[in-house]
């Protein structure tokens, strides 16, 4: 998925609106509608050096549930297209397993400027090709907390764990957690700059996968609609065996404002 190319925003009030998504883009349980498509690629992967490319679907919507709650409901759909990951010249094309999360969040701020969210998570063998999912059915805790600056700044940590319950008992059993610290910087004209760490421990094969991303994302609006696009790179500071080494996120995210 190529970057889009945008020209600068028309005005000071469509500047104002760019600011004031980019912040709530930087905080994963804003009151936002938004539908990402982000696409990821992988490289060196497996013992025959594939190629792995994900494009994960992943809309965000929120629901307001009460006068002082939110729930903010994520469903993490991947399509997915390997080579020579699974042996040489072999290929694989499909869905991966779907991965829904839920969290409930309060519609403001703590005292000191916290912003929370928890709730559960799940893993559904929807992979239409075995060696594009887990085959497990899974179920879990997830959580986040974040702060937002006057300064332009985000930071925090996005956590979550995940057992399997359920599924092709030849496969193997998941117990994964997961950690995503963040940190981001806001400029003007909807520009953010991000660089977070998705590690993933697999406490069944007591392996640690430490991809750390570098990425760049803009607001913009197209026509009517308002944009994200973003483009990044990523370094695997820890894979297990066979893991990959490097690879490249773009992403494109249709932002729906509430008016």
């Amino acid at each position: 998925m190529p970057l889009l190319l945008v020209g600068a925003l028309p005005s000071v009030s469509h500047a104002q609106d760019a600011d004031a998504l980019a912040k709530k883009l930087a905080n994963p349980v804003a009151s936002l509608i938004s539908v990402p498509f982000q696409y990821n690629v992988d490289f060196n992967v497996g013992p025959y050096d594939g190629t792995q490319q994900k494009l994960n679907i992943q809309p965000v919507i929120p629901t307001s549930i009460s006068s002082d709650w939110n729930l903010i409901s994520r469903i993490i759909t991947p399509v997915v297209y390997q080579n020579d990951v699974t042996g040489r010249s072999s290929s694989e094309f499909g869905l991966g397993d779907m991965n829904p999360e839920f969290f409930f969040s309060p519609k403001q701020p703590s005292a000191g400027g916290w912003i929370f969210g928890i709730g559960p998570t799940f893993l559904l063998p929807t992979a239409t090709d075995k060696a594009l999912g887990t085959e497990k059915w899974g179920a879990g805790p997830t959580g986040l907390a974040l702060r937002q600056t006057d300064t332009g700044w985000t930071y925090g940590m996005l956590v979550n764990h995940i057992w399997s319950f359920a599924g092709n008992s030849k496969r193997n059993d998941i117990s994964n957690t997961f950690l995503q610290p963040f940190l981001a910087k806001q400029f003007k004209g909807g520009r953010t700059l991000t660089v977070n760490i998705e590690s993933t421990y697999d406490w069944k094969g007591k392996d640690w996968t430490v991809p750390i991303n570098l990425m760049y994302s803009k607001v913009t609006k197209i026509g009517g609609q308002m944009i994200s696009y973003q483009g990044g790179v990523r370094y695997y500071a820890e894979a297990p065996n066979h893991g990959p080494d490097w690879g490249l996120r773009f992403s494109l995210t249709l932002l729906f404002p509430e008016h």
